[in-house]
């Protein structure tokens, strides 16, 4: 199966007309900041024949099955292995002083989600392991088996939001001792017995909380996500835009306030003129978070949970637009 045949883009025609204005002249440069199997970038680049893209991902597979399907508009693309926190490396390396555009696809994608072994889902028995990036040092394994009680309810508190932490990590530590944790069917079951029966009858898998933590913790996404998204923000230029599809509440929690905190001046609030150069530098394209349609949820159930939030650059050095 083909990368196109494998992956159905999230809210497709909403963040194509999200960032259409700022693509529209004639040498515009997107970035695609999650590439994932190029469902996007595939209709940025029919639709905007003289825009350029630059595609990053941190999967080495995801960039070879996209570079398969974006073969046809070779001229007009250029793919980099890179974490998207690395974004001003990347422009730097490729002497892009400014971008027009750039989208945020974030979470596991759809390949990762496809591929047993990859461990990322908790239906289903195959290592633990959830790297994004396959060269990348650290498993859900290693997390599993190394780290301490407090630090794993921790994690488990605060990236999957799970109310039963410490019973779930007390559970584990002291089953590890027995034979270290090796496959996701092994630590999905000791999830759902670790939760009160009443509590295991709402809210989906049992095991979905622990697995979210475990995935956000190996692949530092958070962290990844508080750096790259004032960087892509410097980095667009005047009348550029940001689009940002998140999944679960806390990176959309981060979007918010950060795409929140540039349509604010940076001056004292009862000062009666916002003097030049200290205007807001962003303005808000949603209302809110947008959600998907109950057709297209109904189309693709991993778009759900999407939301997706978005801004414009209305100012910078000092110039308002």
């Amino acid at each position: 199966m083909n990368a196109a045949e494998r992956h159905v883009p999230v809210m497709l025609e909403r963040v194509v007309a999200l960032l259409a204005p700022a693509l529209a002249h004639p040498g515009a440069v997107l970035v695609d900041a999650t590439l994932g199997l190029g469902g996007h970038s595939e209709a940025f680049l029919r639709e905007f024949p003289e825009a350029r893209l630059i595609g990053l991902d941190r999967d080495p597979e995801a960039l070879r099955l996209a570079g398969d399907r974006l073969a046809p508009y070779q001229e007009r693309t250029t793919f980099v292995h890179a974490v998207y926190d690395e974004l001003p490396q990347v422009l730097a390396d490729l002497d892009v002083p400014e971008i027009d555009g750039i989208l945020f696809d974030l979470g596991v994608s759809s390949m990762q989600l496809d591929e047993a072994e990859r461990g990322f889902a908790y239906a289903q028995d195959a290592p633990l392991d959830m790297r994004m990036d396959s060269t990348g040092p650290t498993t859900a394994a290693d997390i599993v088996n190394t780290y301490s009680a407090a630090d794993l309810a921790r994690i488990l508190f605060q990236y999957g939001e799970e109310k039963f932490a410490r019973r779930i990590a007390d559970r584990i530590v002291r089953e590890r001792e027995t034979e270290p944790f090796t496959t996701s069917a092994r630590l999905s079951e000791l999830v759902r017995n670790a939760i009160p029966q009443a509590a295991r009858r709402t809210g989906g898998h049992p095991a979905k909380r622990t697995f979210q933590a475990l995935r956000i913790e190996v692949n530092g996404e958070l962290e990844v996500l508080r750096r790259a998204l004032p960087a892509a923000i410097e980095a667009l230029a005047l009348h550029g835009r940001i689009v940002v599809m998140s999944y679960q509440s806390l990176e959309d929690r981060i979007t918010k306030q950060t795409l929140a905190a540039g349509t604010k001046s940076d001056v004292p609030d009862d000062l009666p003129v916002i003097p030049a150069g200290h205007e807001p530098y962003l303005k808000l394209l949603t209302r809110g978070a947008e959600r998907p349609t109950e057709e297209e949820v109904a189309a693709n159930p991993r778009a759900a949970s999407a939301r997706v939030r978005a801004a414009e650059r209305v100012r910078t050095k000092g110039l308002v637009a």
